[in-house]
């Protein structure tokens, strides 16, 4: 198991768009992954989850993977999460 804290850089948080490519990435791992805000953890690979969530710039979420692919999975998720700008 791997977690990590991330800060949200994109300007409009993790709203529909962001979310559904962060879903589409999940989807192509072998790993169980959650994502967590204040006290509320989701499924990383529920779009509705995510967006019950109401991220916004600025707010820091938990990521958590584990399973066969997730050294990989993290990496990619992680990566997507600091780097996606729409």
């Amino acid at each position: 198991m791997i977690k990590r804290k991330l800060i949200i850089q994109n300007r409009y948080g993790l709203h529909a768009r962001p979310a559904a490519q962060f879903v589409q990435i999940a989807s192509q791992y072998d790993a169980d992954i959650k994502i967590k805000k204040d006290e509320i953890e989701v499924n990383g690979k529920s779009i509705m989850g995510i967006l019950m969530l109401a991220v916004e710039k600025g707010s820091e979420v938990e990521l958590t993977v584990s399973g066969k692919d997730e050294k990989e999975a993290m990496d990619a998720l992680a990566g997507f999460l600091l780097n996606t700008q729409d």
